[in-house]
């Protein structure tokens, strides 16, 4: 196992080259932010426990490396990226999306994604859905002057994330393509109005940390485990309410940033895309209802040594509080 020292270590260096990258003036820099995300990222998949580690660690760096070389091909083979972003060619903007959209696993790039999600912790899973996609995609909203290309990764993520994970039983695997769904959501965002996927971003990494930590700490990792792991009310109310946040659905805090989606698409008269995002969304909260049926519909009898303390009900009361921000925020308002 790894030393503690190492990890806070390699946490560090992954927090700082995200800092770098957001705070970098020139290609060049954005560049060497990711390579060291990248190295900082690869020994906290390190897990003696599981053999299959060391085949995701190899993935990502492969897959890493390849978009790093298209991101340094285009870099070094265009001057004029140095001087003004403006006066870069289409083919390169085009080069460094298609980079982009690669580190983050979208479709049509997202197998490997899928692949590493399965083999890794929930920990890991956790920061690679929402952590280290933070970069990439500051990235692409500097190249929002390729609409054509981002619009078509975007909806073509929508459909691939929704139609992926029906068949789905692995909890990991439907996370990753309601991952790769969501990242079809922000990308949207990202060609009509640069400010709103940073607020979905937040909103969406709020529910994936509080969800991954509760399927972390009752060892989830199929459908059929749900209601066999999951013992207490308290319990089921809470991962029924991430569940439907993490869908959408309106009175749910996960709603607000999909509303604003919708709002900026209807303001630049997107009616296919918006069509599109809506339908592939509805197919998503198809299966996290699959998952969590049986938790509504099924009962089980609670032993007194499975009643959990007071501090686990503390942050089933925060998840619950986090998740109904939304209609109370909407109650004070109109009062």
């Amino acid at each position: 196992m790894m030393k503690i020292s190492t990890k806070i270590l390699m946490l560090t260096t992954t927090l700082m080259s995200t800092m770098l990258v957001l705070s970098s003036e020139n290609w060049f820099s954005m560049w060497m932010g990711l390579e060291i995300n990248m190295l900082s990222f690869i020994p906290l998949m390190e897990d003696s426990k599981n053999l299959m580690s060391s085949e995701s660690k190899m993935i990502y760096f492969i897959i890493q490396s390849m978009a790093s070389m298209m991101l340094l091909f285009t870099i070094t083979m265009n001057p004029l990226i140095m001087i003004n972003e403006n006066m870069i060619n289409y083919m390169a903007m085009s080069m460094i999306t298609l980079s982009m959209s690669m580190k983050i696993g979208m479709a049509p790039m997202h197998l490997w994604f899928i692949n590493m999600m399965k083999k890794l912790k929930w920990n890991n899973c956790m920061m690679l859905m929402t952590w280290q996609s933070i970069a990439p995609l500051y990235i692409l909203s500097n190249t929002n002057n390729n609409i054509f290309m981002i619009n078509v990764l975007a909806i073509l993520s929508a459909l691939i994330g929704a139609i992926g994970g029906i068949n789905q039983t692995s909890l990991k695997k439907i996370m990753a393509y309601s991952s790769i769904n969501h990242l079809g959501w922000i990308t949207t965002c990202i060609i009509y109005d640069n400010d709103t996927w940073m607020k979905y971003l937040i909103i969406y990494s709020m529910i994936i940390i509080i969800l991954t930590n509760n399927f972390m700490k009752k060892s989830i990792n199929f459908i059929n485990q749900m209601n066999i792991n999951i013992k207490t009310k308290t319990e089921k109310i809470s991962i029924i309410m991430m569940m439907l946040s993490l869908g959408g659905l309106p009175p749910f805090l996960g709603f607000l940033p999909k509303w604003l989606v919708i709002q900026s698409l209807i303001n630049n008269e997107c009616k296919i895309t918006i069509m599109i995002l809506m339908m592939t969304s509805m197919i998503t909260l198809f299966y996290y209802m699959r998952m969590i049926t049986p938790i509504i519909m099924m009962n089980n009898y609670i032993n007194k040594w499975n009643v959990k303390s007071k501090n686990m009900k503390m942050s089933y009361m925060m998840n619950f509080l986090i998740n109904m921000m939304l209609p109370i925020t909407m109650i004070i308002t109109m009062l």
